[in-house]
């Protein structure tokens, strides 16, 4: 794992930095090549995509590493072409119903409120915000598994906020005050899924930058000032997986993911119809999309079943997600899979909104690639809500060439400290 680290030293007058996002989905492995200039701004010189088979992916995680290389091999040969240059370096995505993404939040009395916060004295409380996550994660992934035991690792890790006496601070060194309060998102895998894609980086001849859950690369990819005041849901309908995040004040409150995504669709077309599997998808798509296919009113009842039991999917989601607290009234879809018109009718109807901790009728918008203001398509290939995951992961990497912040700093010495 490479958090925080600089992968641009460089002046002013010097060449933008490059790098590769990757996204490692259930249908198509993504790539895109882009350029960073001085000023943060992206700007996306490939785009590359390979068809995975239906044995590669397994609900949103590599089952066949040799194979899931060869189709990430062609669709970044594709995108280089297209650039003219190959970058070195990679940010790729993880996705998976064992991937586990949350906040945790810890508050600290301190005996001596008029003494000045200490460095020490953040880092040591950030360090036990980071152990009780990594319990948390290990009871969860553990019991979902069945497993007597499972290895678990550390993704990524960034803080989500600070307080001093409920007062918000982006730096408490220095201030006086009886509580502290740290927030940190954390998500974490079983070792074996995060071992196959570091071993596909590694195939692949790529420095591995990080490994970045997907639905919080999702999620940030708006930025905090348009979700500060009223947060919002992301849902990521996927080809083997649906993955959500739930943003609320100002920050990632956490990220779940089930399987059950576009190729269950498919799935269901090919079995009721008795088609081939690649027919049963150039149905779906084009269906999708409008277009005329035959047997339309069948596939339309076919595809409405498989919603209903997709939203319930959701639906157990974002009650786990809310906690008991009011949930945020937009929701974003993104994903080849929400472009079926039933998707986003489902997340609007009354009977879905309803039984959940919603104020009002939740506003559902699709995504587009234009929403994601820090990188511009030169390539002129991104068009739809299917490439906005692709261009979120490009987004995490412009981030990490960003001034780092005294908490992260506080962070990433904590982390290096229990080697995780």
């Amino acid at each position: 794992m490479a958090l925080w680290r600089r992968f641009w030293q460089r002046g002013g007058d010097d060449p933008p930095a490059a790098c590769t996002a990757l996204d490692i989905g259930t249908e198509f492995a993504k790539a895109l090549v882009f350029e960073i200039d001085a000023a943060g701004h992206g700007f996306i010189r490939g785009v590359g995509r390979q068809r995975q088979g239906l044995s590669h992916m397994q609900s949103g995680t590599v089952a066949d590493i040799g194979a899931v290389v060869d189709n990430c091999s062609i669709a970044l040969q594709e995108a280089e072409e297209m650039a003219g240059f190959r970058p070195s370096q990679v940010v790729i995505g993880i996705a998976g119903e064992l991937v586990k993404g949350f906040t945790t939040t810890h508050s600290a009395e301190r005996r001596k409120p008029t003494a000045p916060v200490t460095e020490a004295e953040l880092q040591k409380l950030i360090a036990v915000v980071q152990r009780e996550a990594l319990r948390q994660a290990e009871r969860t992934i553990t019991w979902e598994t069945g497993l007597p035991q499972v290895d678990v690792r550390l993704v990524h890790a960034a803080v989500t906020g600070a307080a001093i006496d409920g007062y918000p601070v982006t730096n408490p060194v220095g201030f006086q005050g009886r509580t502290v309060q740290v927030g940190v998102f954390n998500a974490f895998a079983p070792l074996v899924h995060l071992g196959a894609l570091e071993s596909v980086a590694s195939q692949l001849d790529l420095e591995l930058l990080e490994i970045v859950a997907e639905p919080y690369a999702v999620a940030r990819v708006l930025g905090p000032e348009q979700l500060r005041q009223a947060g919002a849901l992301f849902v990521d309908v996927g080809g083997g997986t649906t993955d959500v995040a739930l943003v609320r004040g100002g920050g990632i409150e956490g990220t779940r993911m089930f399987a059950l995504g576009g190729r269950a669709f498919t799935k269901s077309i090919a079995d009721r119809l008795d088609l081939p599997f690649a027919r049963a998808e150039e149905v779906k798509v084009d269906y999708a999309r409008g277009l005329p296919v035959d047997r339309r009113a069948e596939v339309g009842a076919i595809v409405a079943e498989d919603v209903t039991v997709w939203a319930t999917g959701v639906e157990l989601v974002l009650e786990e997600l809310a906690a008991g607290d009011r949930l945020p009234g937009r929701i974003y879809l993104c994903g080849g899979g929400s472009r079926l018109p039933e998707v986003r009718a489902a997340l609007a109807d009354d009977r879905f909104w309803r039984r959940l901790p919603f104020s009002r009728p939740p506003e559902v918008s699709i995504m587009s690639p234009d929403l994601v203001e820090a990188l511009s398509d030169s390539t002129r290939l991104l068009v739809d809500q299917q490439d906005v995951t692709p261009m979120a992961l490009a987004w995490q990497a412009i981030e990490l060439q960003a001034e780092e912040s005294p908490l992260d700093s506080a962070l990433r010495h904590v982390l290096r400290a229990m080697k995780v």
